[in-house]
C-alpha cells in the first residue's frame, strides 16, 4: 500500500524536464518575449494578442486587467501612432521543472532610449499553443545605487 501510495504521489508532481531540456525552453521562451516586445515596435495588435492566455492578469494603475479581452481594450492605445511609446526586452529568462511555468523580465524603455521602468511577465506553456502570458506587471525603474 505504501508504494502505491508512493507512486501516485510521484505521478501527480508530474514531469520534471532534464537540465538541458530547461535550458532549451529558456532559449524558447526568451525567443517569445522578444518576439512579443517586436510585436510592440511593429505596431501590431493582433501578434501582441496572441501571447495573451485567456486568462492573462496585468497589473495597471487603476487595478488589474483580468483576460485577454480586457488587457487587448486597455493597451490597444500604445498601438496608436507610428512611433511606439516604449520598448522593452528581455534581460532574464528561467522556467520551473516542470517545463509549464516561466518568468521573464527586464527593462522598458522610452521614446528617448532611456529606461522608464521593469517589466516581469510571467508565462505559462500550452502544449499545443506554446508560450502564453498568464502575468505581468511593470514598475518605474530601479533608483538604486550602483
Amino acid at each position: 500500500m505504501k508504494l502505491l501510495s508512493a507512486l501516485v504521489a510521484v505521478l501527480s508532481i508530474g514531469h520534471v524536464v532534464a537540465a538541458g531540456e530547461v535550458a532549451s525552453l529558456e532559449f524558447e521562451l526568451h525567443a517569445a518575449e522578444t518576439a512579443f516586445a517586436k510585436s510592440m515596435a511593429d505596431r501590431d495588435l493582433k501578434t501582441f494578442s496572441s501571447f495573451l492566455d485567456d486568462e492573462t492578469v496585468f497589473s495597471s494603475p487603476t487595478g488589474p486587467l483580468r483576460g485577454k479581452q480586457a488587457v487587448i481594450e486597455a493597451w490597444s492605445v500604445f498601438f496608436n501612432g507610428e512611433h511606439a511609446p516604449f520598448s522593452w526586452q528581455p534581460e532574464e529568462v528561467t522556467v520551473g521543472e516542470s517545463g509549464v511555468l516561466g518568468l521573464s523580465f527586464g527593462p522598458v524603455i522610452g521614446p528617448g532610449g532611456k529606461r522608464i521602468g521593469t517589466f516581469n511577465s510571467g508565462w505559462r506553456k500550452d502544449p499545443k499553443l506554446g508560450w502564453k502570458i498568464i502575468f505581468d506587471r511593470g514598475c518605474p525603474a530601479c533608483r538604486c545605487p550602483e
